[in-house]
């Protein structure tokens, strides 16, 4: 179950919300401008699945997000927890970092946490199978796809290079909450 839970950004230890209401969670997020939604999804696909037969697997929900934005690359990350760069992957997301154009995740399998830094709170959203969620670009945001990863998502574009990372050298991610095993 997805879950949102609001911290300020200068105090880490009292949450001033904490929901698994997906509507809530939507109305929260919507309202700092991150879309979220909850799609269907299938059972067919598991980490380690290649690109190929994921966006197979989605290519309607794929081609009518491309045409409504307009997106100009699409790819999966898929990344079972026999990886064997699941550790370097991990801590390349953890960092808080922005982005010259929206982020734009669906989740197909698994789950990840994204923390989004916006104004003076950090919004903490554990993300799950059939979760898409749309960071708007230049927000300070991090990922953690946890020690143990079991993830598949498709990631969206309007940049044709992909996942491009702009490091804000704050070192708030530390501070905040890890996905745990």
């Amino acid at each position: 179950m997805s879950q949102l839970t609001i911290f300020s950004d200068t105090d880490n230890s009292q949450a001033l919300l904490n929901t698994h209401d997906a509507k809530e969670i939507c109305e929260q997020l919507n309202s700092v401008g991150v879309r979220f939604e909850q799609w269907q999804t299938r059972d067919d696909i598991a980490a380690g699945d290649s690109q190929e037969a994921v966006l197979q697997a989605y290519d309607g929900d794929v081609k009518r997000l491309i045409a409504e934005q307009g997106y100009q690359c699409v790819d999966v990350i898929s990344i079972a927890n026999d990886h064997p760069q699941k550790d370097a992957l991990r801590l390349k997301f953890l960092d808080e970092h922005t982005h010259s154009e929206d982020e734009v995740r669906f989740f197909v399998q698994g789950q990840g946490l994204f923390a989004l830094h916006i104004g003076d709170k950090v919004f903490e959203i554990i993300c799950k199978k059939g979760d898409l969620l749309s960071v708007p670009a230049n927000t300070s945001h991090w990922f953690d796809l946890g020690p143990q990863p079991d993830l598949v998502a498709i990631r969206f574009f309007n940049n044709p290079e992909g996942w491009v990372a702009n490091y804000t050298a704050n070192d708030i991610a530390n501070r905040y909450s890890r996905l745990d095993a």
